[in-house]
């Protein structure tokens, strides 16, 4: 391309933007000035509608998203049977008789979050360990086996991936659209959904434009409108399907699937979601909506929950109760997600298997069948039952879970997957392969849950750079700011390959997005000395309690305790005593009141004073989550970026990255002496530092771990934190005007269908009401003008 073409072309892409910029500011403003406290309004454009009032168009436009219950809109005349079976269906011939046998094989995905294809994104590679596209190998064979099959999907489908961020923010879905998932899922014969808690990340917009287009029912019997009550979504589907009976002969079976998702949505993402939709307790839910269902024709009853399997302990309103929803009357067959886990183990030696009533060898809770099928499409759910038709109705004789693996070894993949997902695909892997610095060491996340990380401190950098200048001038800018972050990527659920690990040299979006999973939008806190205390605390649950007199080996960590929970809180430096008992559990309820982990907590190298107020910088999630500490913060609102794009312009900034962590926590010398052990990924040895405090040992039993010792090793000096590198001027310029999250190698992105740069849509603030982010035309330019900078070679770029 000639510069004078090169120009042009800026030109025209600046002009078009600046308009849409214009537009946006004005609205923005209207808005703010409507309603200043309500982010997701100033976010989405609708000052005063409710969920219903959204979603009263797109219900006169889709009746299959109609929350009305009625056999007109909830039985499926299974228009997707060949003609000759769609005729038998409606003919006499089909009707059950009495004594009529016949299995039926429901097949289930969960938790897929955007894994579409076998590829990992973030090491920017194909993998064999994950995606739709193997699994739909598992289903056809599932298939073969039993053609009375009906498919349906768990939830969390939509995010995950930077194919999910891709496809919501760079290159968001619009209207009359179909998402890739929906329709990957379609063209593989899925029949219902549920919606997971992370459907509802990118806001009710979005979400309705999803449901609109997805090619099947996405029920839900728990997410009601707060002014009516009424069902926000379409609460059960019944499918009639006609199946193959043990003679041979075709019968017909009415299938009613419903579903559920966490009631912590409305902390998780409050943003998105307060004022406008109520989330009921999940037993109560399906204890409401089975007998609806029957009474509507069901025969048999299936449950999507959104939810982990959780205990045999009741408590309303709680997150993970699969097992009292598969324990209910009525419920016939359950599939259940979210915690990432798997049942049944088909041996006996599962984790839920300690629980009354749990067989893990055939699947079942107090007799009903229950599967739990990983992650990321690296299992399916497989459920059967066997059906007599006796007095009128179909009962379930017998039944059995099971969940299969995706063939790791293989290199098969189903091709329909493959050819839905090439747009979105090539245009995710063009997107996350921009560069926006170098840094000058490998960032891995290796040893994070035994010493100070880079990878978590390049995180908390990124935030306190970004607070500072966002706080700046304001009352909060004039409190100690800190910063908390936490790895997400530590050997998460067994999986040696989640870690992160950035080689040194460039640093693109994919590893931004390895160092940072999710989709949080940054949020402050304003705690006490005491309360600060407390957040630590609670993190020290990551840790087991070490005996100081036993000799023997003991291990380190607390493989219950979620990693993404142990945060690491930056400006502050601290010690655990881990021969002390955990004051909290992994639920943030007090189990040692007494307790007390944390020692030598110190701001500046003094003791905290416990009425010392700080500002903490954080995440949406953590914000409105149950941490003790945090949820007795005495201000806790929204910043106005997503945590993921305050590192991107972190880095813009500084462009070259020194990643050392600063020390700021360490053990207590009460483990000196003692064989702690710990495992992490075998080949981490080659990783291993000078400092002594890490013993590899041997590989362990556990595919792709090592054993290692942690060995305690004195602190050489104080820790101090890491100051705060100056940015360039123009950069930080740009990072003040709004922090647009469009930076400019979001605007440069590669056209893979002609590999030449195409400038994407402006992902301003209706493409992502989450943040409730304003943006001015000032703002806009200033971003633009860095971006067109680069474009035109007036900013020198570093040589990889």
């Amino acid at each position: 391309m000639s510069k004078s073409t090169l120009q042009k072309t800026v030109f025209l892409l600046s002009a078009a933007v600046l308009t849409a910029a214009a537009a946006n500011a004005v609205q923005a403003e209207e808005i703010s000035q409507a309603k200043p406290a309500d982010p997701v309004t100033a976010a989405s454009g609708t000052a005063d509608s409710s969920p219903a009032q959204a979603n009263a168009a797109d219900t006169a436009e889709n009746t299959e998203s109609s929350s009305a219950i009625s056999p007109e809109n909830t039985a499926d005349t299974s228009a997707n049977l060949p003609a000759e079976a769609r005729a038998a269906s409606q003919s006499e011939d089909t009707k059950p008789v009495e004594g009529q046998q016949v299995d039926v094989r429901i097949l289930a995905t969960t938790d897929l979050h955007t894994n579409l294809v076998n590829y990992d994104y973030y090491q920017d590679k194909p993998v064999e360990t994950l995606g739709l596209a193997k699994t739909a190998i598992l289903i056809e064979k599932a298939k073969q086996e039993n053609p009375n099959v009906l498919l349906v999907d768990n939830g969390d489908t939509i995010q995950g991936t930077p194919l999910g961020t891709y496809k919501a923010i760079v290159d968001p879905v619009e209207k009359g659209e179909q998402h890739p998932m929906y329709a990957a899922l379609q063209a593989l014969g899925f029949e219902a959904g549920t919606l997971g808690n992370h459907e509802f990340n990118y806001g009710l917009d979005y979400l309705n434009r999803v449901i609109e287009t997805a090619g099947m029912p996405l029920v839900n019997a728990n997410v009601v409108d707060p002014a009516t009550g009424k069902f926000i979504y379409q609460p059960y589907k019944i499918i009639e399907k006609t199946f193959t009976d043990t003679q041979g002969r075709l019968t017909t079976v009415k299938i009613g699937v419903t579903g559920i998702v966490p009631p912590q949505i409305l902390n998780w993402d409050k943003a998105n979601l307060e004022g406008k939709v109520l989330v009921r307790d999940s037993v109560e839910a399906i204890q409401d909506i089975i007998p609806e269902m029957r009474k509507a024709g069901a025969d048999i009853t299936l449950v999507l929950s959104h939810s982990g399997i959780g205990d045999d302990k009741y408590e309303k309103g709680e997150e993970n109760e699969g097992y009292q929803i598969a324990s209910l009357p009525g419920v016939d067959a359950v599939v259940t997600g979210h915690s990432h886990a798997e049942f049944p183990s088909g041996n006996g030696s599962g984790f839920y298997e300690k629980y009354a009533g749990v067989d893990g060898i055939n699947g079942r809770i107090n007799g009903t069948p229950v599967t739990m099928a990983g992650k990321y499409g690296d299992h399916l759910g497989v459920i059967d039952l066997s059906l007599t038709y006796k007095d009128g109705n179909w009962q379930v004789t017998d039944s059995k879970g099971a969940i299969r693996k995706v063939d790791t070894k293989s290199h098969e993949a189903d091709q329909r997957v493959i050819d839905i997902a090439k747009e979105a695909h090539e245009g995710t892997v063009s997107y996350v392969r921009q560069q926006v610095g170098t840094t000058t060491a490998p960032i891995t996340s290796y040893f994070a849950l035994v010493k100070d990380d880079p990878s978590v401190q390049i995180v908390n950098n990124a935030q306190l750079w970004y607070a500072q200048q966002e706080l700046a001038g304001t009352p909060e800018g004039q409190l100690p700011i800190l910063s908390a972050a936490a790895p997400f990527k530590a050997g998460t659920r067994g999986d040696a390959t989640a870690y992160t690990d950035i080689p040194a040299g460039p640093i693109a979006i994919k590893n931004v997005a390895d160092l940072y999973l999710y989709d949080n939008v940054t949020a402050i806190l304003k705690v006490n000395g005491a309360q600060l205390k407390e957040w630590l605390e609670m993190s020290a649950g990551q840790f087991n309690t070490i005996d100081p007199t036993k000799t023997a080996p003991q291990d380190l960590i607390n493989t219950n305790y979620r990693t993404y929970n142990f945060d690491v809180i930056d400006g502050v430096t601290y010690e655990f005593d881990i021969t002390q008992p955990n004051k909290y559990d992994r639920e943030g309820k007090t189990v040692n009141a007494n307790a007390s982990r944390v020692r030598n907590l110190k701001y500046q190298g003094r003791d905290i004073d416990p009425n010392q107020e700080f500002i903490v910088v954080t995440n949406n999630y953590r914000a409105n989550g149950n941490f003790p500490g945090v949820r007795e913060a005495s201000l806790n609102r929204l910043l106005n970026l997503e945590n993921r794009q305050a590192i991107i312009n972190y880095i813009l900034a500084v462009q070259n990255i020194n990643p050392s962590a600063d020390g700021n926590w360490h053990f207590a010398d009460t483990i000196q002496g003692l064989d702690i052990r710990f495992l992490t990924a075998d080949k981490a040895k080659d990783l291993i530092g000078s400092d002594s405090d890490i013993v590899y040992l041997a590989a362990s039993a556990q595919e792709g771990f090592g054993e290692y010792k942690f060995v305690y090793v004195a602190p050489k000096t104080e820790p101090v934190p890491i100051e705060q590198p100056s940015s360039p001027t123009i950069a930080v310029e740009a990072a003040n005007l709004q922090h647009s999250r469009v930076d400019f190698p979001v605007l440069t992105a590669v056209d893979p269908s002609t590999n030449k740069q195409a400038s994407h849509k402006q992902a301003g603030a209706e493409s992502l009401p989450a943040t409730g982010e304003k943006h001015s035309a000032l703002a806009i330019l200033g971003v633009l003008t860095v971006g067109f900078a680069s474009l035109l070679g007036l900013k020198k770029e570093e040589k990889n």
